[in-house]
């Protein structure tokens, strides 16, 4: 590991996170944010579940590791809420487990330190029709919809409300802008870099407005060997 050590922020999710360094997504405008302040490690899955995300968490956040993370931002939701494929294979995982499993990843992320902070994610909308035109084949039958997002992004954060742990609503952030179901997306799930704004305004805000000793909030943190160049 290089030094000097920064606090951590980790990325941890399903495709959302896997390519928030694309397309001008919100992990690159976080790392670039956070230089010399913080550094952003990626642990996205594409395809994954909060199953997935459940059975290598101790992987992933090894107790015993040297340095714990500072923040968490955590995202698994859109693949749960796809309708079951009639094989009995596929992401879905019905809404009970959803929460169960979303409730054990808080419970053990916030075990990791005192000083270790989380976020969680709300599932996004979705635009169905530009679903249809970028998976033609895959999703004859489309099975990730609005309305099985929404119920799966309210069920998020109901439990973080009842947790107490930090969330960010992107279900109603990304429908406030007119425009989101064509401006937000680059194939009707993935954020574009219009999109990635939006989800990064909603952390920052997170951010900003929490009362954690450090603040995490980037104008609040300490820049590495100061602002000025020894030259």
């Amino acid at each position: 590991m290089v030094g000097p050590e920064r606090p951590q922020y980790v990325l941890f999710g399903s495709s959302i996170v896997q390519f928030s360094f694309s397309n001008g997504g919100w992990g690159a405008s976080l790392a670039d944010l956070y230089a010399r302040k913080a550094d952003i490690i990626l642990r996205g899955y594409s395809g994954w579940n909060s199953r997935g995300a459940l059975e290598v968490l101790e992987k992933v956040f090894p107790k015993d590791a040297a340095t714990q993370p500072s923040l968490v931002i955590v995202y698994f939701g859109g693949n749960d809420s796809m309708r079951a494929h009639p094989s009995g294979l596929g992401p879905q995982v019905p809404l009970p487990e959803y929460i169960e499993n979303m409730r054990k990843i808080a419970i053990y992320l916030k075990s990791l330190s005192d000083c270790t902070r989380v976020i969680f994610l709300s599932a996004p909308p979705v635009n169905e029709e530009k679903i249809r035109e970028s998976f033609s084949g895959k999703f004859q039958d489309i099975r990730r919809t609005n309305h099985a997002c929404h119920v799966y992004s309210e069920a998020c954060l109901e439990l973080c409300r009842e947790m107490n742990v930090k969330a960010v609503d992107l279900w109603t952030a990304i429908q406030k802008r007119d425009d989101w179901a064509t401006a937000c997306f680059t194939d009707g799930i993935h954020f574009s870099s219009e999109g990635s704004k939006i989800v990064v305004e909603e952390i920052s805000r997170v951010l900003k407005e929490a009362d954690w000793e450090p603040s995490l909030y980037w104008e609040s943190m300490p820049t590495e060997f100061g602002e000025d160049s020894p030259c």
